[in-house]
């Protein structure tokens, strides 16, 4: 694939937003076959490349509107990605959590429940790590 421009600024803002260790990790483990590497370049475009980088929002906002979405729609393994860039982002672990429990009253209990399932094995992943660095 050609790198345009937006794939390139694209490229350098996922890592930022996500550490380039988490993405290299996953470049070789989820993104390590040609069905997927068409998924990450796609993505690294369009999400990273002209979403993320669109004026008018900080990072921080954007991150927590990410969250929210995977949890209303009941997405774990992208909640899981985005409440560890959340964190990146500077949201605490109890800001997180407050606004997964403040979610349980428009998108129910049991999408609640799961997100927070998610958020206490990334959060200790997360911890993990910074002790480990």
């Amino acid at each position: 694939m050609a790198e345009s421009e937006l794939y390139q600024k694209g490229k350098a803002l996922r890592r930022e937003l996500l550490g380039a260790a988490y993405v290299d990790r996953m470049a070789q483990t989820l993104y390590d076959d040609p069905i997927m590497q068409k998924f990450t370049d796609l993505t690294t475009e369009t999400v990273f490349g002209a979403l993320w980088t669109r004026p008018g929002l900080d990072w921080k906002t954007r991150a927590l509107i990410t969250v929210v979405s995977d949890v209303a729609t009941g997405r774990e393994p992208e909640l899981a990605m985005h409440l560890r860039l959340a964190r990146r982002q500077g949201w605490t672990e109890e800001e997180l959590t407050e606004a997964l429990l403040h979610l349980s009253g428009y998108v129910g209990a049991p999408l609640v429940r799961e997100a927070l399932l998610t958020a206490r094995r990334v959060f200790a992943e997360v911890r993990q790590e910074a002790d480990g660095a």
